[in-house]
């Protein structure tokens, strides 16, 4: 009795095939959803007027554009030497980031009002020489920003009253103006600028940011000094250029590399080391054993077709039987057999002279040597008319 095995798998089967990749994909897109939703988190510098961050200035901009102010931003340095001058007013970050020559530029441009924040010596010495940080450039004087009396005659600071001060001390000069003063020296100073405007110095710009800047006057102060021209230009300095130019001492070779570097060269340690363990087994000789059991020649024919037939190889199972069958005619039909492969001419030839005109020439070239089967059915078809052929060869 036989049955008929279907050959077309069922839908479980599709299932556990499928399962796995099913997930790996899933995870990936979640992944790529993820990766997705955190690249739009833009993080933005210190006093940066596009930042709502709470270290950010982005409120204090919101508020000078309310009033009337143009405001722009700019991270290149020839741009403040060539804004126009005569209306407005400049915000430079830690000046010192900038070069000598971009100093003497940005002091040559003119402006009406330019505000420092946090400059040290090397700007002071180019922009306000009137005004001199307390301590060196590699050893700046600084204090904790506070709510602190403005003790002078700035008419901003005389508005604002009660305000933040702190970050770096100064001293200032004759001529100079001197506000919010701490432990002795101010931490706000007016000077006039050598080309006929006026340069502002603050120690800290902590309350221009969003979280200070309702706390006291900090708002009266921010709009006081920002906001007393139709222009304002706000610098954002390039950050990474604080290792330049800070003074460099003696460095040991592994302070020269990268921070990132050194995790990759511990996962190149472990990399290294298992694969020195994968590597390094011993595998001993080739033993040869003999099988526990006999398996039978149909039950290994069986098992081999079902793998052919998960893994849709009907060609490879089409050109195993073509082959297999060429090779069982070629002794019947007398014809040599070179390399384990009868000659496909004279097969044929001695094919159609044994058949006569029960084969026509182009039907058995199809048959031993035509393309592969397109579905399974047409590989049923074509094992069913190769024995075919076999019996009439030997019964003709």
């Amino acid at each position: 009795m036989t049955t008929n095995t279907p050959l077309s798998p069922t839908a479980r089967q599709l299932w556990l095939r499928t399962r796995w990749f099913l997930a790996g994909g899933a995870v990936l897109l979640l992944a790529g959803l993820l990766l997705a939703g955190l690249g739009d988190n833009t993080s933005y510098p210190s006093l940066d007027p596009r930042s709502p961050d709470a270290d950010g200035t982005r409120a204090a901009v919101q508020l000078l554009r309310q009033r009337g102010v143009t405001v722009t931003t700019t991270t290149d340095p020839a741009e403040l030497a060539d804004a126009p001058s005569g209306g407005d007013t400049v915000v430079v970050p830690l000046p010192d980031l900038l070069t000598a020559d971009q100093l003497d530029a940005l002091d040559r441009a003119g402006h009406r009002r330019l505000v420092l924040v946090s400059p040290g010596p090397v700007a002071l010495d180019h922009l306000a020489p009137d005004v001199q940080a307390v301590g060196t450039a590699t050893d700046p004087v600084a204090i904790t920003s506070a709510g602190t009396d403005a003790d002078c005659t700035l008419a901003e600071a005389e508005r604002a009253g009660h305000a933040e001060g702190g970050g770096r001390l100064y001293q200032a000069g004759p001529g100079t103006t001197a506000c919010y003063p701490r432990s002795g020296h101010p931490t706000l100073v007016r000077t006039a600028g050598s080309t006929g405007g006026e340069v502002i110095v603050i120690g800290s710009g902590r309350f221009l940011t969003n979280q200070r800047l309702a706390q006291d006057g900090n708002a009266a102060l921010a709009l006081g000094l920002l906001g007393s021209q139709p222009r304002l230009t706000w610098y954002l300095p390039d950050y990474s250029a604080a290792a330049a130019t800070a003074p460099q001492g003696q460095e040991s070779f592994t302070q020269l590399i990268p921070a990132g570097w050194h995790w990759a060269f511990l996962q190149l340690a472990v990399a290294a080391g298992l694969a020195a363990l994968w590597r390094g087994r011993r595998l001993g000789p080739v033993v040869g054993e003999n099988l526990p059991v006999v398996v039978r020649a149909s039950e290994t024919t069986e098992g081999r077709a079902r793998l052919y037939q998960l893994a849709k190889a009907r060609g490879r199972a089409a050109d195993a039987l073509r082959r297999a069958a060429r090779r069982r005619l070629a002794p019947v039909l007398a014809v040599p057999v070179v390399h384990g492969e009868p000659s496909g001419d004279a097969l044929l030839a001695a094919l159609t002279a044994r058949l006569g005109a029960g084969r026509t020439p182009g039907e058995l070239t199809a048959l031993l040597y035509g393309p592969p089967p397109t579905d399974d059915d047409a590989l049923l078809r074509l094992a069913d008319d190769l024995d075919a052929l076999e019996r009439q060869v030997r019964q003709p």
